[in-house]
This record gives C-alpha cells, structure tokens and sequence, in this order.
C-alpha cells in the first residue's frame, strides 16, 4: 500500500487511473534528491550574515571597518557567476554520466572544493574563488534535482515532489540564518569558518545519499538502454519488470521518446527549433525562472541582515524570523501546488507579493517611524509568505514539466542559467541601488519589486499551461492540441503513445524503430 491509496489523498488530488504497484519509491527518492535545495539556500544564504559580522568586516574589507560597495557587489554576485555556468554546461554532464552521478559528483567534489577554500579564506580573493567554485556545483545541483524528481516521481504527486526542493532551499536558508546568529558575536575567525565549514557536512549527505538511488528510467530510455530503464522502473514502482502495468508505463515512455527521435535528433539545434511547440515552451520556462529572481526574494535572501541594521531593526533577528516564516509557508504550497494548480498558485502569489511589497514602499517613503519599521518587517514576512507559498516552489515546478526527453536537460539548463544571470545581475546593482553615499533607495527598491510581481500575475495568466496531473509525455499532447494557456484546464490526455508502442509491437515494425534509434541517440 502506497500514499497513493490514502483515503485523504485520493479526495483531494486526482491520481487518475489507478495501476498496480506503489508510488512510495519513487517519492522517497524525490525527496532525498531535495536535499540538494539545502545546498543551494545555505550556499547562498550564509553570506547575508557573514559580511555583517564584526570579526568578518575587521579582517575581509581593505579599510579594515566596512566592506564598500564595490567589495560586497563582489563577493556577493560572484557566486552567480559561477552558478550561470554550472546551469549552463549540466547537460555535458547529466545528459551523459545520468542525472544521479550528476548529483553525486557536484556535491561531493564541486561543491566541497568551494567550501574549504572560504573556509580557509581570509581575505576577498580566496573568498570569491571558492564561491565561485561552490556556484559551479549549485549551478549543476539546481538543475539537475527538479529535472531528477520530475523524471522519477509519480505523475499524480510530482508537483509537491518538486515543490520539496523549495522547501529545502528555506530550510538551507533559514539554517544559514541560524547558524550565523549563533556565531557572529565570536571575536575570531570562527565566527564566520564555522558556518561556511558546515557546508561541507550538506555536501557529503548529499552525495552519499545519491549513491543508494535510482537512475531515472528516462534517463535510460534516452541512451536506448531498455533493460535498465526497466529494472529502474520496477524499483521506482515496486512491480516485476514483467507486469503489464508496468510495461504499459514503460511503453509510455518509450513511445513518447521515439516520437521524439521521428521529429528530430537531440541537439541545441533542436532546443531552439520550433518542433514539439518547442520556442513557446523555453520562452515560458525562461520567464518563469527570471521573473522567481524579479520577485525581490534574493534582495532580503542577500542583503536583508545589512539593510534592516540600517533601517533601525535588528537585522540578525529580523532575518531569521523571516526565514522561519519562508520555512513555514512553504509547506502549504507544497500541498497546494497538486490542489488549486499551477495557474492560479502562480497568478494569486504573484498579486498577493506585489501588493505586500508596495505597501512597504508607500509607508517607508511617507513616514520613519516606529510604526513605520514595524510595517516594513510585517509586510516583508507577508511578501516571503507568499514567495514561499507560490512562486518559490512553483517556478520549480512549472520548467521542469515543460519539455519533451530530447530536449529536457538542455532546455532546464537554459532556463536555470537564465535565473542565475538574474541573480547576478541583482546581487551586482542592489548595493549601488540602496548604498547611502549611491543610490540611497531605501525602501523605495521595493517599488520595482512590487511592478515586477504586477507583470507576472499577468505572465501567470497568459502563459502557463495547467499541468496537474499530467505525465511529463502527456505535457507533450497539452502544449500540441492547446494553443492558449488559460484554455489548458480543459484538456482531456488520451493513451496515444502508449498504443501507438502496441501498434509498433504488434506489427513487428523493428526496422523502422532501429532507424529511429540511430538518428536519435
């Protein structure tokens, strides 16, 4: 007995068909492969609280008081930098080792090779080297995790699956947070050594925890290696390689990736080209992923300790009671996500976030109170409550459903490469934006984020396709018989490719299914 036949689940969730077998597998493995999200949120949280740190300002900038703004749009944006091209070279590695060796050797290698070389910094050029090195292996890890889940997780759960990965970036955020407020009154350098060297402790869980999971069976299916995809198969859904339920998944899967194959060779050529409505799916995929960044999340994620200190409150506190809140509210949109749907998730979370956000901006320019300080955190933990509830996990969501196997790691690849440039490029300007002696914004910054979160309500509905649900082949049927977004709660998936394999079975069609084969792989 799996989840699936939860009494509580089925009211609420449609799991369509019911099949043999149990879905429980390929959920743990989904969320063991979210622990790579604890990686990503403490790799680019800690150094929010690093660089407020007494020890930290007297030893790091080259005035010996204050980092200047030069300095901190350094160390902080440089991190992206090396997270764009992670995202952007992930195919050479998980489109070839696999996804799971993907995992395993950015967490332990990459990854770990960053952390000890800004533990052992101490000063900024060795610094940014290991966050550069530490951006590499998120760059690969926030990639390949959601396209990971969403290729081994049942159809029926797969958006709370992946939502687990946001819920994972909170929690490596908030223990960010934690942990620097446990060390920045230490007058030495373990004040900021002890929360970078624990990066190493996520690494190594990560890594090992990978070595006792599954390859995807797409994976497999994708390198026409038909015997591992079903042995994959049969330990994700716990069935013999031989019963007709799970034959029947495979056939699914198989059938889908040959039709693939028939409409093209797997190529960047392709990921640009405009078969499988695939020009239409990448644009959404990369609006989605830059619009997350345009929220204003990474702002606070970045900035929120200095720029609270500077507004009059406790910015250590004030940051760590925001990231319990971004931990607490993720979990409802981790159950949302497969109740209300991807569209009005995104559409509703991006007008409550604009609101909050220029409700900030409007009181902050028109008074400096008290009352005003106490608006500016209320309402910066209302904005995260709905980032972490919508936009947070469903970005995740929503790219790693769009595209067909052929094209699927490149295309995520693009779109989380197009997150991190976003990242950079905020990280980079905020401190000339909000500095006193640059642009000296204030709370006025929270204007551009409040009109950014208006025109995603508007992307939200225009753009994203309904997919709740759906297998990631049947994705493929939506985006080819819907030609409009808000006309995709409609659409009805048929069995198609999984007769279309019993049609080419039955008719003994092998010559043809060869040829296929070696255009494709």
């Amino acid at each position: 007995m799996g989840l699936e036949d939860n009494a509580l689940v089925r009211r609420f969730i449609n799991l369509g068909e019911k099949r043999a077998g149990s879905t429980t597998m390929g959920i743990v493995v989904g969320i063991v492969a979210s622990f790579g999200g604890i990686l990503y949120g403490y790799g680019t949280g800690t150094i929010n609280g690093i660089m407020a740190m007494d020890h930290v300002k007297h030893t790091f900038p080259s005035n010996g008081e204050e980092f200047n703004s030069s300095e901190t749009s350094l160390i902080v944006s440089i991190l992206s930098v090396g997270t764009f091209f992670g995202s952007i070279t992930t195919p050479l590695i998980s489109d070839t080792l696999g996804r799971r060796w993907c995992l395993i050797l950015s967490s332990l290698v990459v990854f770990n090779l960053g952390a000890v070389l800004q533990t052992a910094a101490v000063d900024i050029p060795l610094l940014c080297v290991g966050r550069v090195i530490t951006g590499i292996a998120i760059g690969f890890i926030s990639c390949t995790v959601p396209l990971y889940q969403s290729e081994a997780a049942p159809h029926w759960i797969r958006g709370a699956i992946v939502s687990c990965y946001q819920l994972a970036v909170a929690l490596g955020i908030f223990l960010a947070a934690v942990f620097n407020q446990a060390t920045h009154k230490i007058g030495n350098s373990g004040s900021y050594r002890i929360p970078l060297a624990l990066q190493i402790l996520w690494g190594l869980i990560l890594g090992v925890s990978m070595f006792f999971m599954p390859e995807t069976p797409r994976f497999y299916v994708s390198k026409d290696k038909d015997d591992k995809a079903l042995r994959a198969l049969s330990r994700l859904r716990k069935l013999p390689e031989d019963h007709s339920d799970l034959l029947e998944e495979f056939n699914e899967i198989k059938a889908a990736h040959m039709f693939e194959c028939e409409v093209g060779k797997s190529s960047w050529r392709q990921v640009f080209s405009n078969k499988n409505y695939q020009k239409k799916r990448l644009t959404t995929g990369i609006l989605c992923q830059s619009f997350q960044q345009l929220t204003g999340v990474n702002f606070i994620i970045y900035f929120g300790t200095t720029f609270f200190n500077d507004a009059g409150v406790d910015g250590f506190l004030t940051n760590l009671a925001i990231n319990i809140v971004s931990v607490g509210t993720t979990i409802p949109g981790i159950l949302l996500i497969e109740i209300a749907g991807r569209r009005n998730l995104m559409s509703g979370g991006a007008i409550g976030m604009s609101v909050s956000q220029l409700l900030v901006a409007i009181v902050g320019v028109s008074t400096s109170s008290d009352s005003s300080k106490k608006v500016l955190v209320a309402f910066s933990c209302i904005f995260i409550a709905f980032f972490s509830a919508t936009w947070g996990p469903g970005a995740w969501v929503v790219t790693g459903e769009l595209y067909p196997l052929s094209t699927r790691a490149k295309s995520m690849s693009l779109c989380i490469a197009t997150n991190w440039l976003w990242n950079w490029i905020i990280a980079f300007t905020v401190p000339y934006m909000v500095d006193k002696d640059k642009g000296n914004l204030g709370n006025s910054v929270f204007f551009i984020w409040g009109g950014f979160n208006a025109i995603c309500a508007v992307y939200s509905w225009a753009m994203i396709y309904e997919t709740k649900g759906l297998s990631l082949e049947q994705v493929d049927e939506l985006y080819e018989k819907v030609n409009y977004a808000w006309k995709s709660k409609g659409f009805v998936p048929t069995d198609r490719f999984s007769k279309a394999t019993k049609k080419r079975s039955s008719s003994g069609d092998l010559d043809k299914e060869s040829s296929v084969k070696e255009e494709c792989v």
